[in-house]
């Protein structure tokens, strides 16, 4: 029976994910919650089955309790994060391997750190669900990078040192320097010390075995038994041994106590320095070579030095506790201005005295704010302005156009300023609160609940104006000083042309009195000009007239001519039909003019069928004149034709010689003898009439301008308006009106008619008065403390000044004349400053007696020692002060404990050395110094000695020799003060003054002030010159809208940053043009023609006179005027599609034939145009016909075509015009125009009159406002005040002065220039420093080694500040004024101990200087691993038979920043004299190294192998051998040595597994392995040595070259002989025929075609083909 397995499965509930458990449930937050699993039983298969067939005990849980989090528990839980942990390499946390011993860039690698959930309160653990319900887990790891193995970098070595001892056998050594210390693993350094023995000679007498070796002072003791000897010596003197050594006598006593005082008081005893004397020792010990110590009596010196010496016991630096916190510097409330700072110190209780721990900050502050409740608001500071100066056109015309000298009546765009200064915003504020705090103080009022907002209000409306405060203070961005602002431009008034004389009329029809009137001729305004009608000029002129009228009967027409006494034709009468119009013009009432006779018919005549037909009158012509004088008179014409002449018309030769031979006294009636009334005479068909017969005196009225608004006495106080602050009432302007006569002047009143008389008086507004206002004054300026070198207080002054933020007008208030005052300082008598003050030395302390009186030769009385003086604080005026003053504003504190020697009896004493006597003249003479003996010196012979004690010296006086030369570039070129941008100005080069010694001194000594000027230009702008406007041109269409052009050539292009020019025609670059549309009236220009000439008959007829003829008439083109066609002009101006003809052919009726007037105008098409609609023109009968013949059609027909005689019409619209100014303006807003056109649908423009007929739509706008923008200068502020110099010495110093942008250019304005600073150079002056000299050798006393000192000097060097060199040494008075500190290090080390070395002994050297920082780092990959440097100590070996004595060598490291990226690699180069050659490790900056390179350095010259191996492939074997690379065989020279490296043939056999089948020559890879099998290959591989010992070629290599080249020479005969046979192939098959390509083809045995292709056969078959 087969067994079944079953096993529980575990299911997730509530969550369908991987996790095993369900949400966490509860209505509890906390660890009250509850979550459950399905769990149920399946078969190992997967399949689900009964419960029961799994075991009941091992059946899991179903449900545990849990933690329930909620929202609330985010802030009680969050995830805590370790640190991360080491890198790990990736392939040896995975698979356990070592690094690769090759490594680029670095190794990724992996690092670890610990995430868990904590409980911030205790930061207790939880689980991690609970802080992962808020956030995910952090991750646990991270990539990383493992640098690379960084090996030990060091230097060359230095030069070999000399020879460790004179004679016998002793080292020489070479050390180097580490440069970068091994890192992440890398190599070890190598040794840094390298020796070699050497031996100078060899020692004639024994060497010296033994010497005296110092041994380090011991710590500074205080000699206890000090006190005691004090003690018992007081205890032994009696009382009588003080008054045996005082002296008696008072006046005596006095003066010993006064001096006594007086030295205390010299003394100055100061409670901050305790010192004390004491001692310390030293043992002096005998050492042998081999560095051991031996008995001092070994050791033979002639002295001992001394062992035991004065010293000061140290006394470390001791404080006060700190005090309390001083006031916070910001004493205000505002949480956006920077914290303040508050500061408490601590004093000094015990300066540090010998090696003493020196004094930590006496001072320390920390950021504060102020507290409490009291605590004012901060002064908030802002930016005010002046109200805006008037708009002014001419600050930009200034700037455009120069030569424009007419500024009067400018408009448009304009420039306005106003003055930008900073108050303090909340200063009613501050004074508000203040008073109150004060008032609270004194008690002046109760104390009441603040309110919560001051009644500012009341304080506003006090102040007038803020106080001004340095600008500095506001931190906003500075408002605009300028702004454009617009003027707007007066619009002039345009009139029409004036109309035509009105009739002679009453000025009143109302009051016809007398019988004088006058004649009006009237215009009108055409464009509404600014400020009213009253701008234009007059509109009415007047002449005076006889019989006026004011009705009058118009002519409407004249009805038919009726014949009287009812016949066809004959004479008759017209009736005239009339309307009443008034003196205007206008119809009226017939009524009206009831007093004037009607017009009365007028006679006519109608032709009869035989009579003479004539046209109609034309209409009267314009009149020629405008009013009549006594020798002009207007004139007017009319005319008409003959259309048909009489019947039995003769000529006027045969009418002379009828009227001769009948002998008739007058011209007979033909009419009578031939029938018909005759035509008449030419002169008849022309009449003149006299018109405007009015006298040439024209009056108007003529008006001044407007007088200024004044007050109106009559208005009542109520009539007034506000204007914001104060009332303005109304006033009266008044004006001048006079009568004018035209061309005389001034004529009385009454000449001119009273109705159109203009008013003298209108009603005005009075300007609102403004008083001036100024701002109060601004704080004085602080009062700079300056003083000179000898300490004087310099005089200053110091100013304030106010501003006038609202200028007066129309009688206001004037402003004051004061706006800034001055005043001096006052100023503190003495200069603020402190200096230390040094007391006298105190007396010479000496070890104690009982101390060194072992010592030989030692004295009592006399020796080394040391002494102390005390220093003070003083102020400069010398009164005392707290001596924390000096530690903060004084210099360096002087030294108060100095080394002293107290002479002997048998040394000589002298006093120190006097001032050299001063030189007459420089280069002249010597100068002296003396000194002289004192005490018992005087005596002793061996002090009167003076080669060993000179009393005198003497120097050949300084021969100071100056040199001036300049130095560096000229300055920027710089204009003198005075606001102007371009001129001359001038250029500054320093000038450096050098003395006889090369060194630097002060200029003064070259008698310069420090330059050289010279005169520059700074070339001034010219800006972009164009020529004035052209005229306009004329109209581009005489009809409708065109377009007028005017255009402005360029005369000279900007340079040197001047003002551009606009953007010229992209043809001709040097014009501008300006395009404006334009309308021209269609009836500008009208054809004029004059009446048809007679007819010229072709065939005349003496009796008909009629038939076929033709007629002419001149055709004129005039210019239309409201009085009618006026002057003749060309003839293009008119439409030439308009032109009457000029010639017509017709029939001249017969007599007795009806005649037609001339045909009327055609009627217009109806729109639209059809075929179907026609237009008619028609005529009338002149002379009916007699019986029998008829008249033709009166009416004449023709179809409407399109575009031939029928026309539609639309409007069209022109694109905008430019931008349109007003003449007097320069920029700002103009007008946009447009024209609209009515258009006939064949495009030819017509009068709009034909599209306002039909109505159309007007839909577009015709004018828009446009701008023009302001060319704008840009505008700079003035150069600010020098700067202080970049350097405070040297020859590279520079002052530099600033400018800002005010104005930045707008438009085609002048550009902002490029230099926005200037410098100059500062005068140089020499840089004086403190610099220490080289450390001494150390100096052990007499003896040979041991512990010693070494030495050092401060002296004063000068330089140029260059860096390059160390400077020159100089008098040290120089530096007398600078901080002793050398390297901005200032405690001053002059001395230090030092070791020297016994004989014999190995030791290590002193630290090396610190190394370049350099940086950890992938070139070129941008990873860096930090910086650092390092300094080494390299061993120094004296005895070969000592080294293994020697101390290890020691390096250290710290950390640094800014290191550079190096890389490392191998160089080589050929050595001289020599095909070999040598390899070295470079860096990249060129320092030659070792270490850092690649580890597959070539094997280069070893100092190991002697001699070195230099051959190329060769290297040293750690045998010491030379041996070559592999692949390379070893050369030898006759004499054993390595010659060269020759390459190694390589022979492959094949194996069975090989399927190679051929013999390969190729380089060995690993010639150390002959017979092992290489990697990748299946053969074995033969090594064959070409050459023999002996270096020579073995024969074999001589026998392979022969068979080689025998195989070579029967390659090339097999070739020559198959092309030859090919060649022979070809021309037997030359007559037959070939392949296409030329090729052969072969049969061979086995009857497979080869076929081979060659060039020679393929030319062959191409000839044959072709022959």
């Amino acid at each position: 029976m087969r067994h079944r397995k079953y096993y529980l499965v575990l299911e997730v509930r509530d969550i369908p994910t991987t996790w095993p458990w369900g949400r966490c449930m509860g209505s509890d937050c906390g660890p009250g919650g509850s979550q459950s699993r399905a769990v149920w039983c399946a078969h190992v298969e997967g399949w689900t089955t009964l419960h029961t067939n799994c075991d009941q005990g091992q059946r899991p849980s179903n449900q545990r309790n849990c933690f329930r989090v909620c929202d609330w528990h985010k802030d009680l839980y969050d995830w805590r994060l370790g640190a991360w942990n080491e890198c790990v390499s990736v392939s040896a946390r995975t698979f356990g391997a070592p690094r690769p011993s090759i490594c680029s860039g670095g190794e990724e690698g992996i690092q670890m750190r610990e995430v868990g959930c904590v409980l911030n309160s205790d930061g207790s653990p939880a689980e991690d669900a609970i802080c992962e319900y808020f956030e995910p887990k952090p991750r646990l790891e991270q990539a990383c990078l493992i640098p690379c193995p960084q090996d030990c970098v060091v230097s060359e070595y230095s030069p070999w040192t000399s020879c460790s001892k004179t004679c016998g056998t002793g080292l020489i050594n070479r050390v180097r320097s580490v440069l970068v210390p091994p890192l992440f693993g890398g190599a070890v350094c190598p040794n840094l010390t390298e020796f070699q023995s050497c031996k100078l000679g060899a020692c004639t007498g024994p060497e010296s075995l033994y010497s005296l070796r110092i041994g380090s002072w011991s710590s500074c003791n205080f000699p206890q038994t000090r006190p005691v000897r004090q003690v018992k010596r007081r205890k032994g003197k009696g009382p009588g041994v003080r008054e045996r050594a005082g002296v008696k006598d008072p006046e005596t006593r006095e003066l010993i106590q006064k001096k006594r005082s007086r030295n205390r008081l010299n003394r100055q005893e100061s409670p901050f320095w305790d010192i004390q004397v004491g001692y310390q020792t030293r043992e002096v010990t005998c050492a042998h070579r081999n560095g051991t110590t031996v008995e001092l009596k070994l050791c033979t010196p002639r002295y001992l030095p001394l062992m035991v010496q004065s010293c000061v016991l140290p006394k470390s630096c001791q404080l006060t506790d700190w005090a309390d916190w001083g006031p916070c510097s910001k004493t205000c409330v505002d949480p956006n201005s920077p914290a303040g700072k508050r500061t408490r110190s601590r004093r000094v209780l015990q300066f540090p005295v010998g090696d003493g721990e020196v004094c930590p900050p006496l001072e320390e502050s920390e950021p504060c704010e102020p507290q409490g409740d009291g605590v004012p608001p901060c002064a908030a500071y802002t930016w005010r302005t002046t109200e805006w100066s008037d708009c002014r056109v001419d600050l930009l015309l200034s700037q455009q156009d120069r030569r424009r000298s007419n500024q009067t009546g400018l408009c448009g765009g304009g420039l306005q300023t106003r003055e930008v200064y900073c108050v303090q915003a909340n200063a009613e504020l501050l004074t508000y609160l203040n008073n109150l705090r004060e008032k609270d103080k004194a008690g002046q009022t109760q104390r009441q609940q603040k309110p919560s907002v001051p009644p500012l209000l009341s304080i506003t409306f006090q102040i007038t104006a803020s106080r001004p405060v340095e600008n500095k203070l506001c931190e906003d961005p500075i408002p605009n000083r300028s702004q454009l602002c617009h003027i707007p431009c007066p619009t002039e008034c345009d009139v029409s042309p004036w109309g035509a004389w009105g009739p002679c009329t009453f000025e009143n029809c109302n009051d016809q009195v007398g019988k004088k009137g006058f004649k009006l001729r009237k215009r009108q305004i055409t464009n509404e000009p600014t400020g009213g009608p009253g701008n234009c000029p007059h509109l009415v002129e007047a002449v005076p007239c006889d019989e006026p009228m004011c009705y009058d009967w118009r002519l409407v027409s004249l009805e038919q001519c009726i014949p009287d006494n009812e016949k066809p034709c004959g004479p008759g009468m017209q009736v005239q039909q009339v309307q009443c119009v008034n003196s205007n013009g206008e119809e009226v009432d017939s009524s009206l003019c009831a007093s004037i006779p009607a017009p009365e018919p007028v006679l006519c005549e109608v032709p009869c069928s035989r009579d003479c037909v004539q046209s109609d009158w034309t209409p009267w012509s314009t009149c020629s004149q405008t009013c009549s004088s006594k020798t002009i008179e207007g004139k007017q014409m009319r005319t008409r034709s003959i259309l048909a002449y009489n019947a039995g018309e003769v000529t006027a030769m045969v009418v002379a010689w009828i009227t001769v031979m009948e002998g008739l006294s007058q011209v007979p009636k033909f009419p009578e003898l031939f029938g018909g009334a005759l035509c008449p005479n030419s002169s008849a068909l022309q009449e003149m009439r006299n018109c405007n017969e009015h006298a040439c005196t024209v009056y108007h009225w003529q008006t001044g301008p407007w007088g200024l608004c004044t007050d109106d006495p009559s208005s009542s106080a109520l009539n007034t308006t506000t204007d914001g602050q104060a009332p303005c009432s109304m006033g009266l302007q008044t004006r001048k009106v006079i009568c004018v006569r035209v061309n005389v002047g001034q004529v009385p009143p009454k000449k001119c008619p009273d109705g159109p008389r203009p008013g003298t008086v209108r009603p005005c507004r009075l300007p609102c008065k403004k008083d001036c206002i100024v701002t109060p004054f601004s704080d004085w300026t602080p009062c700079p403390l300056t003083c000179d070198a000898a300490g004087n207080i310099v005089k200053t002054k110091q100013t304030r000044n106010r501003l006038i933020i609202q200028m007066p007008s129309n009688g206001g208030q004037d402003c004051p004349e004061v706006l800034e005052e001055e005043r001096d300082c006052e100023a503190p008598k003495v200069c603020p400053g402190f200096r230390w003050k040094t007391h006298k030395w105190r007396k010479c302390q000496l070890v104690p007696w009982f101390l060194r009186q072992d010592s030989p030769g030692a004295q009592e009385t006399c020796g080394p020692g040391l002494q102390t003086r005390a220093v003070s604080c003083r102020q400069l005026d010398g009164t005392q002060a707290d001596i924390s003053e000096c530690l903060k504003f004084a210099k360096t504190m002087p030294p108060v404990i100095q080394r002293c020697q107290l002479p002997c009896q048998d040394d000589c004493q002298l006093t120190n050395w006097s001032k050299f006597s001063s030189c007459t003249a420089d280069c002249v003479g010597v100068r002296t110094r003396k000194r002289a003996l004192i005490g018992r010196s005087k005596k002793k012979d061996k002090c009167k000695n003076t080669q060993m004690y000179p009393l005198s010296e003497t120097q050949y006086c300084p021969c100071d020799k100056y040199n001036a030369q300049p130095v560096g570039n000229w300055s920027d070129c710089i204009l003198p003060e005075g606001g102007r941008e371009c001129g001359q100005g001038y250029r500054y080069q320093a000038m450096v003054c050098y003395d006889q010694d090369n060194r630097l001194v002060e200029t003064s000594r070259c008698n310069s002030h420090g330059y050289i000027e010279e005169a520059c230009i700074i070339p001034c702008p010219s800006d972009c010159k164009l020529s004035e406007w052209s005229n306009w041109s004329r109209c581009s269409k005489s009809c409708g809208s065109g377009v007028k052009v005017r255009s402005k050539w360029l005369r000279e292009k900007p340079y040197n940053g001047g003002r551009p020019c606009p953007k010229l025609d992209h043809i001709n670059q040097a014009q501008v043009y300006e395009v404006v549309p334009c309308q021209s009236d269609c009836n500008q220009y009208v054809w004029v023609a004059d009446p048809w000439s007679v007819w010229k008959v072709s065939n005349v007829d003496l009796k008909e006179n009629c038939g076929e003829g033709v007629q002419t008439r001149k055709v004129r083109c005039m210019l239309n005027t409201i009085d009618g066609p006026s002057d003749p002009v060309e003839d293009y101006l008119c439409d030439p599609e308009e032109m009457p003809l000029g010639a017509r052919e017709s029939r001249l009726p017969c007599p007795e034939d009806c005649v037609l007037n001339d045909w009327g105008t055609w009627s217009r098409c109806s729109l639209p145009c059809t075929r179907t609609i026609s237009r008619v023109r028609t005529a009338y009968t002149l002379r009916s016909p007699s019986v029998g013949r008829q008249c033709p059609d009166t009416t004449d027909k023709e179809p409407c075509s399109l575009n031939l005689n029928c026309f539609n019409y639309f409007y069209n619209i022109t694109d905008w015009s430019t931008c349109q100014l007003s003449p007097n303006a320069v920029c700002g807003t103009g007008i946009k125009t447009r024209m609209l056109d009515c258009v006939r649908s064949d495009g030819k423009s017509v009068d709009l009159k034909f599209c306002e007929e039909l109505n159309l739509e007007k839909k577009w706008q015709m004018n828009i406002s446009c701008m023009v923008e302001c060319p704008v200068n840009c505008q700079l502020s003035e150069w600010s005040a020098w700067s202080e110099c970049s350097q405070s010495c040297g020859l590279e110093g520079k002052m530099w002065r600033q400018r800002s942008v005010v104005q930045a250019s707008q438009g085609d304005g002048r550009p902002c220039p490029p230099q926005m600073e200037q410098w100059k150079p500062c005068p140089v002056r020499p840089c004086y420093r403190w610099q220490y000299s080289p450390w001494s050798e150390c100096r052990v006393e007499g003896v040979v080694c041991g512990h010693g000192m070494r030495y050092r000097s401060l002296s004063c060097f000068v330089s140029d500040g260059s860096g390059d060199g160390e400077g020159s040494l100089v008098d040290e008075e120089l530096c007398s004024s600078l901080e002793m500190e050398v390297n901005r290090e200032k405690q001053i080390i002059l001395k230090e101990t030092c070791i020297l070395p016994c004989p014999g002994e190995c030791y290590l050297m002193e630290w090396s200087d610190w190394s370049p920082c350099v940086s950890v780092c992938v070139k070129g990959a941008g990873v860096v691993f930090g910086s650092v440097q390092v300094r080494s100590r390299a061993v120094m070996a004296q005895e070969p038979e000592n080294l293994q004595l020697c101390p290890d060598q020691s390096w250290e490291s710290r950390p640094c920043t800014g290191g550079e990226c190096y890389e490392y690699k191998w160089m080589s180069s050929e050595r001289p004299n020599s095909t070999r050659p040598i390899s070295w490790c470079q860096r990249s900056d060129g320092l030659n190294v070792t270490g850092g390179c690649p580890p597959n350095r070539p094997r280069v010259d070893n100092s190991s192998c002697d001699p070195p191996c230099l051959m190329p492939k060769a290297f040293c074997s750690e045998a010491g051998v030379c041996m070559c690379e592999d692949g390379y065989t070893e050369v030898l020279s006759p004499v054993g040595q390595l010659d060269q490296c020759a390459p190694i043939p390589v022979l492959e056999i094949p194996t069975a597994g090989d399927k190679k089948a051929d013999v390969k020559t190729s380089r060995a890879i690993n010639p150390t392995l002959p017979t092992t099998i290489q990697p990748g290959r299946t053969g074995r591989t033969w090594y064959l040595q070409p050459y023999g010992p002996d270096g020579k070629l073995k024969m074999w290599v001589y026998g392979v070259a022969a068979g080689a080249f025998v195989l070579l020479i029967f390659i090339i005969s097999m070739i020559y002989l198959a092309c030859s046979y090919c060649a022979k192939a070809c021309r037997s098959l030359k007559a037959q025929e070939s392949d296409a390509n030329g090729a052969v083809v072969w049969m061979g045995q086995n009857a497979h075609e080869l076929t081979y292709t060659c060039p020679d056969c393929q030319e062959l078959a191409q000839s044959g083909a072709n022959g």
